[in-house]
């Protein structure tokens, strides 16, 4: 760690002593090199004092750089330099890691497979033929998407929007109805990109954890008592650890959200590639339920669609937000998925995809269980798996030429798992995966 940064010479640099001037000058001088990576920053009383603002307003600044990841540290320990790109970026997201050059088996990224995805071709033909193409016309959602989702969607919503793929829809949602610095709870774990965009929303978010059923109950409660805005959580197959949400969990977790005022935002991100119904909490809360769906893992990921479903206000609201941007997804994709959502031929193609990749989880699943490992058989496109240290299972898998990801990335608490992707294992390799799993795992008796 390099010198503590005197807080006399940063105070004479700093003209605006408001929280976003005190913010973007240090930023400025740490971006321009004046300030380095490493540099502890001065106490926030001694800042405050050299500026003549109150200490409240330091530790704002310093907040806003921290949600940049410009910034580390807190309280005591002092606070230092630990980045110089002064722009706000998906950390845990991109945090992924460098394996080096012998992996030959990287199961980090739960992906569609492309050999089990339907073929393009006849549908983007057909959506070619939509109507308005290449107007400028500002429609939510294509009339025709809109007549084919309806009957399929999990409860009856009053509004929907296309959206340019599920994270996109998570994104523009998070933006538009979370204000920044609020309360969110969200289950644990979930999807990394998730995390990242409430930190960079600078949430407070607030770990539901999971159980076999979904959200447990008792975090659930906790969490509500900190009346958060929001409430997130994937409402089937989760695409961390492979449990699905149950009707008897659902309907438990809508008689605790009744009595509140939280949001519900559902992300279902798996989409038909689930081999389970979604119940839904808009079934009973559907004025404050955000339901979205992704069609990118059953359908193709270059589709990059999705639909999102609310009250009209909140649609209204989102579609406002997406106005800055493109303000509507495109019409021709859009009128591709309603046409192979209808298309028997496509529907197969996607059933047979959803047994095959049953049948990759399952076969790593029973190689792990012949060498005495015993997990449970969930769904999705990867396995949770226990370990004793997620960073001696990481160096231990690479080192057999095997990338996966480390549960801390999805989770908010002490994880001690790795996320091992199924979807693109060859059977080739399955027991070459499984040795080295065994080995990361330092595994004892039976996990469930």
């Amino acid at each position: 760690m390099d010198h503590i940064l005197s807080s006399d010479w940063l105070a004479v640099r700093i003209h605006d002593r408001t929280i976003k001037g005190i913010a973007l000058g240090t930023a400025t001088l740490i971006s321009s090199g004046s300030i380095s990576v490493g540099c502890r920053l001065p106490a926030v009383r001694d800042l405050a004092l050299a500026l003549d603002v109150s200490p409240a307003t330091v530790s704002a600044a310093w907040g806003q750089l921290r949600r940049q990841k410009v910034i580390a540290g807190t309280g005591r320990n002092g606070v230092w330099v630990c980045a110089n790109i002064v722009t706000p970026r998906p950390a845990r997201f991109e945090a992924i890691g460098n394996f080096g050059s012998n992996i030959i088996a990287d199961l980090t990224l739960a992906a569609p497979d492309v050999a089990y995805l339907p073929n393009l071709q006849q549908a983007l033909t057909q959506g070619a033929l939509a109507a308005n193409v290449n107007s400028y016309r500002r429609e939510p959602i294509s009339q025709r998407l809109q007549e084919v989702v309806q009957p399929r969607w999990p409860y009856d919503a009053e509004a929907f929007l296309a959206a340019d793929g599920g994270f996109d829809a998570m994104y523009q949602t998070l933006q538009t109805l979370i204000m920044p610095g609020a309360p969110v709870a969200i289950e644990d774990p979930t999807a990394t990109r998730l995390l990242d965009m409430l930190d960079n929303l600078g949430a407070e978010i607030i770990a539901v954890p999971c159980d076999e059923a979904g959200p447990g109950l008792a975090g659930l409660e906790a969490a509500l008592r900190r009346q958060p805005v929001a409430f997130i959580y994937q409402p089937r197959t989760h695409s961390s650890t492979g449990h699905t949400v149950t009707r008897q969990r659902a309907d438990a977790m809508t008689a605790r959200l009744a009595a509140v005022t939280t949001l519900v935002i559902e992300d279902d991100g798996i989409g038909e590639l689930s081999r389970h119904p979604v119940y839904s909490l808009g079934r009973e809360l559907p004025d404050r339920t955000v339901h979205i769906r992704s069609f990118s893992k059953a359908y193709g990921p270059d589709l990059r669609l999705a639909v999102i479903s609310g009250s009209h206000d909140i649609i209204r609201r989102i579609q406002s937000v997406r106005n800055f941007g493109a303000s509507w997804t495109s019409r021709i994709l859009q009128e591709a998925v309603a046409w192979m959502i209808e298309d028997g031929a496509t529907q197969e193609v996607i059933a047979a995809a959803k047994d095959r990749y049953a049948a990759r989880r399952r076969a790593l699943v029973q190689a792990l269980a012949q060498r005495g490992m015993i997990l449970p058989d969930r769904d999705g496109l990867s396995i949770w798996l226990p370990v004793m240290s997620e960073q001696y299972a990481l160096v231990t898998l690479a080192a057999h030429g095997i990338a996966v990801t480390p549960g801390k990335r999805h989770s908010l608490g002490d994880s001690r798992f790795i996320r091992v992707s199924t979807s693109l294992l060859t059977a080739d390799r399955v027991d070459l995966v499984a040795d080295a799993l065994m080995l990361a795992c330092q595994h004892e008796g039976s996990a469930t």
